[in-house]
């Protein structure tokens, strides 16, 4: 099956990228092992998944995430913006008739920016705890203030 964009469908074994680079259809998938993983979260300990099922499972999760991000994509082009962000997606998938996802993936998205915003600015105390530490350090050492003092100095030399 071929669409407008010259792409082979999934019956096909190679796609083109957005540079019409060709690219095997296993490049375009998640990777099966974390498909798998995923999938037995919600199983029973004792449930087994087939290859079949788990090969099916990426081909539809992929395909899912191609769609919302295209979407996602489409509407970050009109707004004359390259960077697709979490609230890009969160549109798409109301715009897609998805709207039960869009408030836990809207609370996900606080939790996260409020997590990177912590860890962002523990970074930069503890950034600034360093270099304030090593200022105290380096003014506490004798031999760095003797270099200090001899490079604060006028040269003896003089220009002729």
């Amino acid at each position: 099956m071929v669409d407008n964009n010259n792409n082979i469908g999934a019956s096909g074994a190679a796609n083109h990228d957005e540079d019409g680079a060709m690219m095997k259809e296993q490049e375009q998938l998640l990777p099966i092992a974390n498909v798998g993983r995923i999938m037995k979260q919600i199983l029973p300990p004792n449930a087994k998944i087939s290859k079949e099922a788990k090969e099916t499972m990426q081909e539809c999760v992929s395909e899912f995430i191609s769609f919302v991000t295209s979407e996602a994509s489409e509407k970050c082009r009109k707004e004359r913006r390259k960077t697709l962000n979490g609230d890009d997606v969160s549109w798409a998938l109301g715009a897609l008739g998805f709207e039960d996802y869009t408030g836990p993936l809207r609370r996900f998205l606080h939790r996260y920016r409020e997590q990177e915003g912590e860890r962002i600015s523990s970074a930069a105390n503890n950034n600034n705890n360093n270099n304030e530490n090593n200022q105290d350090k380096d003014n506490n050492n004798p031999e760095d203030q003797q270099q200090i003092k001899e490079i604060a100095q006028p040269s003896s030399y003089t220009k002729t």
